[in-house]
């Protein structure tokens, strides 16, 4: 229906869209989704044909076919007749589109008066259409600045279907709205769009997800994924369009908002996602990446080793733009054992976890979770199984393959025992400064400058009083606060943090919460967050692991485990997390 391949745009000497193709296929509605700059509002206003009316210096190379003629070759007369009875757009800036020296009536009529119509068959028209958007008709008559925000929105809406044009471009049509007027405005779209081609541009999720039936994420002007829209929500695969989703309240989701670190800005060269994002590689700045299509299974098999929970995912198709081929995996665990004689205290674990995502391993005390985590940092050997680093092998059967090799470069732990992780016979420089001795980094000054930075990310004092002091002078949240600036020191990839609040009061708690949140949107690290407080889970992970006896009973997102528990374990460890009782305060 509408099909548009190596679209250029840029206006004021800056490039906007760069080498975008996008097809929008009869009858079906894409919605484009982004951050406010990566471009939408250019796209629609680049189909309408209308960038060099509104820019100045406006470029529009590529093609924009519609049933096959090219917009972008059309005259103005040939785009007149065209807007509104074949394409027509919502514009974003209700404001701005409406005229305040016009009543809504007629500007609602005024694309009927290039047609045939007489003037009473055009307000005939006119009203039928207000009256399908359901705008109160007895204010047809009033002026822009008379009426609410949401009836200015239809009165738009009525503009731009009273022609029954073939494509309608909605640039966020519900931006604006209480979530009252949202509902009532994404329903109506919903029967106005019905067997209609529709490109919807809106930075608001709930939105697309409501009335989109495909998904593009746009970034730098550069589709990034696109994908239907259910399983590019459920699943989101680029690294940018995880971050958005993160960043976007949810009634459903039960992890706290978490933004995308870095701000948006546009590059001259490799991947536009590549300053912000926490797996970019030197290919990243250098080329950038084309749109491809890849299907889920390809995803769980980037390694060759099988990876069992691929079996567990839909297989559906979709395109991204990322040289690793979406979010890569960074930690597996794959039949993973640990035995002490004939018991085994980790019993055949598959674990995945991705970039940049934190996994909360869950399950009470004797479960397994700290001896698992012992095993993937070093500290035991593993009886049976491989586990993977970067897709790299470096454990199996029982022999550590490649912990020499910058292994805890990548990946640290926080313990449990905050007193038994760091010797009491150091102080603060020195327990903070030793991985750096040990992995030799460094000048003495540069590896001083590197404790005061890392301490004063964990929100301590860097004075010489401070870094002075012993592991016996602090309290139990700067205590962890100091084992927390020493698994950082190294830059790592991986934390994993064994139980790292357990022994902490509430408000120190939420405090340090909140501390490491930050610094893992800051690092874009990627977290094993081992702990027997679903709650707090709840709070802090992308996806939840359940842990018994040894085994991972349940895994899954963190919402639809604590929403929907399949496993009989997991049910009753959720009914037994302990809560507060508001009916009886």
């Amino acid at each position: 229906m509408l099909e548009i391949s190596n679209l250029k745009v840029g206006y004021g000497g800056k490039i906007i869209i760069r080498d975008l193709d996008l097809r929008l296929d009869k009858g079906k509605i894409l919605s484009v989704v982004g951050e406010s700059g990566t471009g939408k509002t250019t796209l629609g206003l680049s189909i309408m044909g209308l960038i060099n009316e509104r820019a100045e210096k406006g470029i529009v190379q590529g093609k924009i076919l519609l049933d096959g003629n090219d917009i972008n070759r059309m005259s103005k007369e040939e785009l007149r007749k065209l807007r509104w009875s074949r394409l027509s757009m919502v514009f974003q800036n209700v404001e701005d589109a409406l005229n305040p020296l016009y009543s809504i009536f007629d500007q609602v009529k005024e694309p009927l008066l290039e047609t045939t119509l007489n003037n009473e068959e055009a307000e005939g028209k006119t009203l039928n259409i207000l009256e399908m958007v359901e705008f109160p008709i007895h204010r047809v008559k009033a002026y822009p600045h008379q009426l609410s925000m949401g009836e200015k929105q239809k009165a738009l809406i009525a503009m731009a279907f009273i022609g029954d044009p073939e494509v309608v471009i909605l640039d966020e049509p519900t931006s604006a709205l209480d979530v009252i007027s949202k509902d009532s405005i994404t329903q109506l779209l919903k029967v106005l769009c019905k067997d209609r081609t529709a490109l919807l541009i809106t930075h608001d999720l709930s939105t697309a997800a409501s009335l989109s039936d495909n998904m593009a994420v746009l970034y730098g002007g550069c589709i990034v994924e696109l994908a239907p829209t259910s399983s590019l929500l459920s699943d989101p695969r680029h690294p940018y369009s995880r971050g958005l989703i993160r960043s976007y309240p949810d009634m459903d989701r039960a992890k706290d908002l978490q933004g995308i670190r870095g701000r948006a800005e546009f590059v001259e060269s490799g991947c536009p996602f590549h300053p912000r994002c926490t797996q970019a590689i030197e290919i990243c700045k250098e080329e950038r990446p084309k749109l491809i299509m890849v299907s889920q299974l390809e995803r769980r098999h980037s390694h060759p080793q099988q990876r069992p929970e691929s079996s567990i995912q839909n297989r559906v198709s979709r395109y991204i733009a990322c040289h690793r081929g979406g979010v890569i995996p960074l930690l597996e665990m794959r039949g993973l054992v640990k035995s002490f004689g004939k018991f085994r205290a980790v019993d055949s674990v598959d674990l995945t976890l991705f970039e940049g995502e934190t996994l909360a391993l869950v399950g009470e005390s004797g479960a397994g979770k700290t001896t698992l985590a012992k095993t993937v940092i070093g500290l035991l050997e593993i009886t049976d199984g491989k586990i993977y680093l970067e897709g790299k092998k470096i454990a199996e059967n029982g022999t550590n393959l490649a912990r020499e090799n910058g292994f805890h470069r990548k990946v640290q732990m926080i313990f449990q025992n905050t007193r038994e992780s760091i010797s009491h016979r150091l102080n603060i420089l020195e327990a903070v400064v030793e991985p750096l001795n040990i992995q030799g980094i460094g000048s003495e000054k540069d590896r001083l400058k590197a404790v005061k930075d890392v301490l004063e990310e964990a929100q301590l004092p860097s004075d010489d009083d401070f870094l002075n002091r012993y592991p016996h002078e602090l309290s139990g949240g700067e205590a962890q606060r100091v084992v927390i600036a020493r698994a950082l020191i190294l830059n790592p990839k991986l934390i994993i943090a064994d139980e790292p609040t357990s022994s902490l009061d509430a408000s120190v708690q939420a405090k340090l919460m909140k501390l490491l949140n930050n610094i893992q949107e800051d690092r874009g690290l990627s977290m094993l967050f081992i702990t027997h407080n679903i709650a707090l889970a709840r709070k802090i992970s992308d996806r939840i692991a359940v842990m018994q006896s040894g085994k991972i009973v349940e895994k899954g997102p963190s919402s639809r485990i604590l929403a929907s528990p399949l496993h009989p374990y997991t049910k009753g460890f959720i009914n037994s997390a302990s809560g507060l009782n508001h009916s009886k305060l």
